[in-house]
């Protein structure tokens, strides 16, 4: 079961709360708003009326489930989900039955079932603060002790576990905090991690192991779109790299996973094509062969059984999941509803898959697929705060032409009262990465602002976002990064053109990159823009890269640019926010997790400050016990309501 070697990372860091540089901002007791967490303070935001919580209170009770793995034993599964103030462990033993918490911490938790293990035995991945410096713990249910494996200081991540589950793959940056190592360990000891692949300047991940517990399957990432694969004999701790492409090409690999037998590898690729493509990689002969060819999308999820050598996997397909299995080299479809698919992995005795789907009309949840008959089992039932599940509002696929022709996908929901009499304001959304994509998963704060703030809520995947090929994801890279902000530009002659929407009255919201794509586009597309939202986002090119966690620097550049080359340099100094504040007339919300790892708390301070130095209507909201993102409810729900209150000021939505 290839996904239950694998633990899905988190992030976090204890730091001492300091605002170096910031102006002084007041607590809930000095402007008398009892609802704001001690851990956030602002600055001009005031008082929230009691309206906006009571609008959104049930939106933000709704709760969603997500797959962390079949027990061993055969004894239900593990589930991932929050009745408290953050995401914990919770083990569900029947479908539809209750949800036993497991842990209880403070932080939010991931993890996954010790592979073999007879006693319950859990690994799990939590951080501090929102640090992103990840330690892993083993929980003994037996003893109800829980033991930190890593040394509470560095960034740990869980890579593959053995079939026997007495061994496991950590990566680690412990060594120098720069580079990421990897490390074999004891899953139930403490302090017995041994160097395997010391790295420097690489990035490299353990994907699998052999079923013979003799040979890793490597993978080592160099951009999003060039990575490789490589085989470490842990007897004589030699690499041997694997083949996809002629020398000198350049291909993304992944997912991938041995084969049962261990003469193969399943693995997807997008060399020779613009999508990744999933195939068989003889190991002897290095010969490729070709299972979903004909399938003009990437392939996400892959999960190889070790019962029965079964194979499946997930297409993004339009942004939605299609589930499939290989039947004598040949992928054929399995029917699952309409939703996006994730943490794909086959039951102990192969029988069944086991995932989280998320729906557009509801919140996530836990499902398993029979393989014989297909029948589809439902194991959890989310709660969606009291609220009429036909009241949602479901998206429409959009397309617009943006300045050099080229089209671009967007999703829009749209108010069910909007009418050209009606014209609805709109907001648009932004996703991170840049190399990530929106996919019409259920939100309650988009149903909020639709059904309750009537705003329509456009989500466009703007170039440079994955799901449409290799050549469209590297359209924004490095000098033409702004060639996307002149996609929302593009968007907003869309949206002057739909009469039941009013292009006088348009923000746009985003966060991480999409917090640059915020800026960059009141700088350029202010005069169409009333407001706009920047989440934990990037202000300054040449500053975020000087400063982001040290391990994710190198990855970055490839990404952005390299700001230590001067022509580079130039480009960032031209089109930097920081650079282009003055140009900024619209009201501007910033919101930052002062222990961020990823993009700095400066570059929230850096924008704040300039912004409102030229006069201007600035808002912000900063979390000493966040980082990138608000993952505890209680600041979430606040920062939410913030955000409800800001568009409805600068919208006019409440006249």
């Amino acid at each position: 079961m290839l996904r239950s070697h694998r633990c899905c990372s988190l992030f976090v860091l204890v730091a001492v709360f300091a605002f170096a540089g910031s102006r002084p901002s007041s607590t809930a007791a000095e402007d008398g708003d009892p609802r704001r967490p001690a851990a956030i303070a602002t600055e001009s935001v005031p008082a929230l009326p009691d309206a906006i919580f009571a609008g959104l209170d049930r939106y933000q009770e709704m709760r969603a489930a997500g797959f962390g793995g079949w027990d061993p034993q055969g004894r239900g599964v593990l589930i991932h989900t929050r009745f408290g103030n953050s995401v914990q462990l919770h083990r569900v033993y029947r479908p539809g039955g209750r949800r036993e918490q497991i842990t209880f911490e403070n932080e939010p938790v991931q993890g996954m079932f010790v592979p073999a293990a007879n006693d319950g035995a859990i690994l799990f991945q939590m951080s501090q603060g929102g640090n992103e410096n990840y330690q892993v713990y083993w929980l003994d249910r037996n003893k109800y002790a829980t033991v930190r494996l890593t040394d509470g200081k560095s960034r740990n991540r869980v890579d593959a576990i053995r079939d026997d589950g007495q061994k496991m793959v950590i990566a680690s940056n412990r060594r120098n905090g720069r580079d990421t190592d990897l490390y074999l360990a004891d899953p139930r000891r403490a302090d017995s991690m041994e160097m395997l692949l010391e790295t420097e300047g690489e990035f490299w991940s353990a994907a699998d192991w052999s079923p013979d517990g003799q040979t890793l399957l490597l993978h080592r990432t160099v951009s999003i779109n060039e990575s490789y694969a490589a085989l470490m004999n842990l007897n004589t701790r030699e690499r041997t790299d694997l083949s996809v492409v002629e020398s000198g090409e350049k291909a993304a690999i992944g997912p991938l996973g041995f084969a049962r037998d261990g003469k193969s590898v399943y693995l997807a690729t997008d060399a020779h094509s613009e999508f990744r493509r999933l195939a068989r990689l003889d190991l002897e002969t290095q010969k490729l062969s070709w299972i979903t060819k004909d399938i003009p999308w990437d392939i996400e999820e892959l999960a190889v059984d070790r019962v029965t050598g079964a194979v499946a996997f997930t297409v993004n397909e339009n942004g939605a999941s299609r589930l499939y299995r290989v039947v004598d080299d040949a992928p054929q479809a399995l029917e699952t509803p309409l939703g996006i698919i994730s943490s794909l992995e086959f039951s102990p005795d192969g029988a069944a898959l086991g995932f989280s789907l998320s729906r557009p009309d509801g919140p996530t949840d836990v499902y398993s697929l029979y393989l014989k008959d297909g029948k589809l089992t439902r194991w959890t039932y989310s709660e969606i705060g009291g609220l009429n599940p036909k009241s949602f509002v479901t998206p429409q696929r959009i397309e617009f032409t943006s300045f050099d022709d080229r089209t671009i996908p967007a999703y829009y929901f749209r108010p069910r009262e909007a009418t050209a009499e009606r014209p609805a304001a709109v907001l648009i959304e932004i996703h991170g990465g840049p190399e990530s994509q929106y996919r019409p998963f259920f939100s309650g704060a988009t149903q909020f602002y639709v059904n309750e703030l009537g705003l329509a809520v456009i989500h466009p995947n703007v170039r440079g976002s994955r799901g449409y090929g290799k050549t469209y994801l590297t359209l924004d890279n490095a000098e033409r990064r702004e060639d996307s902000v002149r996609d929302i530009g593009a968007l907003l002659d869309w949206i002057a053109e739909r009469p039941e929407l009013d292009a006088s009255r348009v923000a746009v919201s985003g966060g991480s990159y999409g917090g640059y794509m915020v800026l960059a586009s009141l700088v350029h597309h202010g005069d169409r823009i009333k407001a706009g939202i920047d989440i934990v986002g990037i202000a300054n090119f040449i500053t975020f890269l000087e400063n982001t966690a040290a391990y994710r620097q190198d990855l970055r550049r490839v990404e952005y640019g390299d700001e230590r080359d001067p022509a580079m340099r130039r480009v960032f100094e031209r089109i930097n926010p920081t650079a282009n504040a003055e140009k900024i007339r619209s009201a501007l919300l910033v919101a930052h997790g002062v222990n961020d790892p990823r993009v700095p708390f400066s570059e929230a301070q850096q924008i704040a400050d300039k912004v409102r130095a030229q006069g201007q209507n600035v808002w912000t909201v900063y979390a000493n016990n966040e980082g990138h993102g608000f993952a505890k409810k209680d600041n979430s729900d606040y920062v939410r309501a913030v955000m409800a209150y800001f568009l409805s000021e600068q919208l006019g939505l409440n006249e």
